[in-house]
């Protein structure tokens, strides 16, 4: 008797996990899952064409490997789905802390590659803590923001904030890793300004990064105290010209540019893209996929990624407005205008408008660790959409 009662209790927690599951998938956001499915299955697409003469006898070597990061993402994507967002509200000060201990980790443990330290290898992987410290920092800063909604307008509050967001970008920049540091500072922005920030303290915020930068980029430099790496420096004061050192400082900006006026309307095709089957655009798989994309798939295909990305930004806007408390809106702004930002510097910097940073293209360019958390942070976008609708609901 006592098991037949047991076998009843057992049977009625699956019906009840799976009524769950059931309603869970009824309120997630299908249009933005479609919209990101349709943006993996296309950056797949470009890259099987991209990296079809990068190895030799293995044209679909690169593919797969982003294939199989895709699948890990995915598969992450559906855990932060099922995770309550308050969750990452509840241990905030874990999150930073751990955040913080990664990156310290990098400094010290990392080998130096191609003049870095930014990833660590752990056997079957070699993962680069930075991008998935964009979506850590995030929820980091908005669970601190959230526990003080009562004083979110004292200047106290923002200067802490911003004192607590400069610990990461400062240990990224280190690295070096100008390019990922600017994203953390485009999604510290977005977190003030979710939260309710004054305007008049973002102001002040916005001068005091601007006097920064001319500091950084002229001022220290002019009395012997350089804070960029050459190369880094060089980029940033010579983008608006592309072709003043075509050979040297420019040469990345220039091939670029090349190759997406190259491409026309309708592109060169696979076979027939010189400047990134023959390697005059350098990183053509990373960060000049667009560029590649462009050349190979013309204006049409370039375009019809531009739309994907923008309705993927489009969704988490509206996720943003929807959100059921603060947190929650505070993290998918964060997470939206980081993305938006990383899609409008790789793409700048492919045609010249933008400096070259090393910004990865999100879906497209190979690299596993932007690859899953780009895909972990859509998932946590899609968990913030269904607990709102639940809300609704009652």
């Amino acid at each position: 008797m006592v098991e037949y009662a047991g076998n009843r209790a057992a049977a009625r927690a699956r019906r009840a996990a799976r009524a769950e599951a059931t309603s869970l998938a009824r309120r997630l956001d299908w249009v933005l899952v479609a919209t990101v499915g349709g943006l993996v299955a296309y950056g797949l697409w470009a890259i099987a064409g991209i990296t079809r003469h990068d190895v030799p006898g293995s044209p679909s070597y690169y593919v797969t490997r982003q294939a199989i990061f895709a699948a890990v993402g995915i598969v992450g994507a559906i855990g932060a789905v099922l995770v309550d967002p308050g969750v990452y509200r509840r241990h905030h000060r874990a999150i930073y802390t751990g955040t913080i201990a990664l990156m310290v980790l990098v400094l010290l443990s990392a080998p130096f590659t191609r003049g870095s330290k930014r990833w660590i290898d752990v056997g079957f992987f070699r993962f680069q803590p930075s991008e998935f410290g964009k979506l850590l920092f995030v929820l980091a800063l908005a669970g601190f923001l959230a526990d003080r909604a009562r004083r979110i307008s004292s200047p106290r509050t923002t200067l802490q904030t911003v004192g607590l967001a400069a610990v990461p970008i400062f240990l990224v920049f280190l690295q070096p890793d100008l390019g990922t540091a600017l994203v953390y500072g485009a999604a510290l922005a977005a977190i003030l300004f979710v939260a309710g920030t004054r305007w008049m303290q973002i102001a002040l915020l916005a001068v005091g990064a601007v006097v920064f930068a001319v500091l950084v980029l002229w001022g220290l430099p002019s009395v012997g105290v350089p804070v960029l790496k050459h190369y880094q420096q060089d980029r940033l004061l010579h983008w608006t010209n592309p072709d003043s050192d075509p050979g040297g400082a420019t040469y990345n900006a220039h091939q670029s540019i090349l190759a997406v006026g190259a491409g026309g309307v309708h592109g060169r095709g696979v076979a027939n893209a010189t400047q990134t089957n023959l390697d005059f655009l350098p990183e053509h798989a990373t960060d000049f996929a667009f560029a590649s994309l462009a050349e190979q798939r013309g204006f049409l295909g370039a375009a019809a990624l531009l739309c994907l990305y923008l309705l993927v930004v489009w969704r988490g806007l509206r996720i943003v407005a929807i959100a059921g408390d603060p947190f929650s809106a505070i993290v998918a702004g964060g997470i939206v205008v980081a993305l938006l930002f990383q899609i409008f510097v790789n793409v700048g910097m492919t045609m010249g408008i933008a400096p070259i940073t090393g910004i990865p293209l999100p879906f497209v360019s190979v690299g596993g660790s932007s690859m899953i958390a780009n895909l972990v942070a859509m998932g946590v976008l899609l968990a913030i959409h269904a607990r709102a609708r639940a809300q609704d609901r009652w």
